[in-house]
């Protein structure tokens, strides 16, 4: 009986040792490359890479944070602030190829005048807010799905071997009666629009059999804007705009690497 037992300890052991010793190797076989707009990119995270310019590409982005723990064979970001998915197919799609084994990307938001219709929000009041959150809806509903399949398209004929993981958007409010700034009625507002626009964006990812990763439920776990300290978003910042309504380095690390973590599989 206690030979028996040894014996199959020793084949648990060996079997736990296989499985351990070949988690690298698997990782070892990965090509990662990391497309999309600024909140694949970093932007509001800090500690920007010099040689990406104007792009604002982040060493805390969600993407080099996957990257240091599981230790890829190969991991490129071209992701750039303020790309639309036109830049995607124009700039980005390069850095596929048939090697490519792992991508991710967010992409959509500047295609619908994100950062206008926020801008407009914060300046000229409730009125303009909800009627550019409208507008922008619109075009998310009439004109993105096209727009994401020529995209989608792309990144699958440039990486026709690859794993695609497609993350959204948060939405930015917690709707407490204390919080400061924009309306109540301009907070909810937005907040629909960003359903609006994940719920295009999770439709196009379906159609191309891409994977979806929705940060939301992390987000609004206590780290939406007005959640104070525990926010994982900046607020509007007149110190440095380009930041404003990004995510932090917390919001990367705690919103964005998990999910796109479990998507990678």
């Amino acid at each position: 009986m206690v030979r028996t037992r040894s014996i199959l300890l020793v084949a648990v052991a060996s079997v736990i040792t296989l499985v351990v010793g070949a988690q690298p190797a698997l990782a070892a076989t990965v090509n990662y490359v990391a497309l999309g707009d600024s909140y694949s990119s970093g932007v509001g995270s800090g500690s920007y890479t010099s040689e990406s310019g104007s792009c604002l590409r982040s060493t805390l982005a969600y993407s080099q944070l996957w990257a240091n723990a599981h230790g890829p064979s190969s991991y490129h970001s071209v992701a750039c602030s303020g790309a639309k998915t036109t830049d995607v197919n124009a700039n980005q799609l390069s850095a596929l190829s048939s090697s490519t084994t792992l991508v991710s990307i967010t992409i959509g938001g500047n295609d619908v005048n994100f950062a206008g219709v926020m801008e407009d929000c914060v300046l000229y009041g409730t009125d303009t807010c909800v009627s550019e959150v409208n507008a922008a809806e619109s075009t998310a509903r009439a004109s993105l799905p096209g727009w994401l399949d020529t995209t989608y398209n792309g990144i699958r004929s440039h990486a026709p071997n690859a794993r695609v993981v497609v993350l959204d958007y948060p939405r930015f409010y917690h709707d407490l009666w204390y919080c400061v700034g924009l309306s109540s009625t301009s907070r909810n507002k937005i907040n629909e629009g960003a359903d609006v626009l994940d719920g295009v964006i999770q439709s196009a990812a379906s159609r191309h059999g891409f994977v979806f990763a929705d940060v939301r439920g992390a987000f609004a776990n206590g780290h939406e804007i007005c959640d104070g300290s525990s926010s994982w978003l900046h607020s509007v910042d007149w110190s440095n705009i380009v930041q404003s309504y990004h995510p932090t380095a917390a919001g990367q690390s705690g919103g964005y690497l998990p999910a796109f973590t479990t998507g990678a599989g």
